[in-house]
């Protein structure tokens, strides 16, 4: 029996919506084209965004403890396990549903709460960039500071938010579980918005005011499962240099060194195709014949069958 190619899908946000009756629908969309790989022969696990999400839940989290003074503010870390559990819970039932009316009754769905250490010495933790939560005025960010110790920082104009760290991925705290799972055939939802960020002293997990990328986090879940393909899905269907300019070029196939030079060149925006692109480079130069592709949700068959998207792999 020939083996299946073992595929991690990092869905991007346009996957899952931005409020709960959006993600109802995205969800059901994002399950037809996971189940698609999964009629091609592949053996899929799924990583998943959050940034919606866990704003939405920070922000709920707030309001209760300015309404309540008993209640006290909730973690970040805590907010992020919340919105693993509440996008696993749609996510999964899209699947199940999908994979059931395909006639596929063998492949169980789990979402897996997933810890990832990161280390406190992460640079990231230096300077704090990543936004999260409402905008406020200048005087509501000097009390959440003063409250809460937040670092605020103002936001082009727009008013003042909380910025947190989003340091590097170091550990999947539950991989042995996700192994165990994905060994066994099941359809795993792991890892969601990166992982809950905590660190570690003696046998101690802690909870972390950080956020980390779910392109970096799929990459080392996918190295860690040892998978064929690392499959990051996002709003374009394939990667372009000089984007938006009049010389703008669309690239099928690059080599990790070719992604490198045109990363160099700064072609990739940070705060959205460059992490990608940094954690496909990454994931393909990590074993030789891994590849990387970045395409569209709906163009995933497509990209797996090479008719589309940027794959990224070594010559």
């Amino acid at each position: 029996m020939e083996k299946k190619q073992r595929i991690v899908i990092a869905l991007g946000g346009n996957a899952l919506g931005n409020t709960l009756p959006e993600q109802m629908t995205a969800v059901k969309i994002t399950a037809k084209a996971i189940v698609d790989l999964i009629e091609e022969g592949c053996e899929v696990v799924v990583v998943h965004g959050n940034g919606p999400q866990v704003g939405m839940i920070n922000n709920a989290m707030a309001a209760l403890s300015r309404e309540d003074p008993n209640q006290p503010n909730t973690p970040l870390s805590v907010c992020v396990a919340m919105s693993q559990a509440y996008i696993g819970y749609d996510l999964q039932n899209a699947l199940r549903e999908e994979l059931l009316n395909r006639d596929i009754d063998n492949i169980p769905v789990t979402t897996m709460i997933t810890q990832m250490r990161v280390d406190l010495d992460d640079p990231a933790f230096q300077n704090p960039s990543k936004p999260i939560g409402h905008f406020m005025t200048e005087e509501q960010a000097r009390i959440a500071e003063e409250k809460y110790g937040y670092i605020m920082k103002e936001d082009s104009g727009r008013g003042w938010r909380r910025v947190v760290a989003s340091p590097k991925p170091a550990q999947i705290i539950e991989l042995g579980a996700i192994r165990s799972l994905v060994d066994e055939g099941q359809l795993v939802i792991a890892c969601g918005g990166g992982g809950i960020p905590v660190t570690l002293k003696g046998n101690h997990l802690k909870g972390a005011s950080a956020v980390i990328d779910k392109d970096f986090a799929s990459c080392l879940l996918a190295e860690e499962l040892d998978a064929d393909y690392l499959i990051i899905l996002t709003a374009v269907e394939k990667v372009a240099i000089n984007f938006g300019k009049p010389d703008e070029k669309w690239l099928d196939s690059i080599t990790p060194d070719e992604a490198k030079q045109y990363m160099e060149e700064g072609h990739f925006a940070p705060g959205s195709m460059l992490p990608k692109v940094q954690a496909a480079v990454k994931f393909a130069e990590s074993k030789p014949g891994r590849k990387a592709l970045i395409t569209l949700l709906e163009k995933a068959k497509d990209g797996i069958q090479g008719k589309t998207g940027t794959k990224i792999q070594k010559a």
